[in-house]
């Protein structure tokens, strides 16, 4: 094969890898994907499901246990659908306050209203969730909790 075919050949096929790599990165980074954000519902339950899985073996749970671990995370996902306020994207309220020449201070207004009654009517039920769990653990798996949490603050 003559020299400049090959260059050519290699040429086509190396910006063609350069730019399906960038297209793929663009599309991970701000494109398509939106991480968590933009699960369905049963990508979301199998979700919670490997979390609880994960915890309960990590702090050794009982049966009993692992039930009131997986009642939380139903309740603060429950939570958190609440807050979301069932928008399809998360941000479109926000960029609707701002869309105009001027903010729009009553729509504000109500958009942190609604997100306080849903934290007024919500929180009762993920409280005594996280109640519930918390005091059926055991002395030891209560301090595991609480090294836990202060990883996950410092880090």
């Amino acid at each position: 094969m003559k020299r400049w075919i090959k260059r050519t050949l290699v040429g086509i096929f190396g910006a063609a890898a350069l730019f399906g790599g960038l297209a793929a990165y663009a599309n991970h980074r701000g494109g398509g994907c939106h991480g968590w954000h933009a699960m369905g519902e049963t990508d979301s339950a199998a979700m919670r499901t490997r979390m609880v899985d994960r915890m309960a073996q990590r702090l050794a749970l009982d049966a009993a246990q692992k039930a009131k671990l997986a009642t939380l995370a139903e309740r603060m996902h429950a939570q958190h659908q609440a807050l979301l306020g069932g928008a399809a994207e998360p941000g479109a309220a926000i960029k609707g306050l701002v869309a105009g020449t001027t903010f729009d201070r009553t729509q504000a207004s109500a958009l942190v209203a609604a997100k306080l009654d849903a934290i007024k009517t919500g929180s009762p039920a993920v409280i005594d969730a996280m109640a519930d769990f918390y005091d059926s653990l055991k002395p030891e798996q209560q301090a595991q909790v609480r090294a836990i949490i202060e990883r996950r603050h410092h880090g």
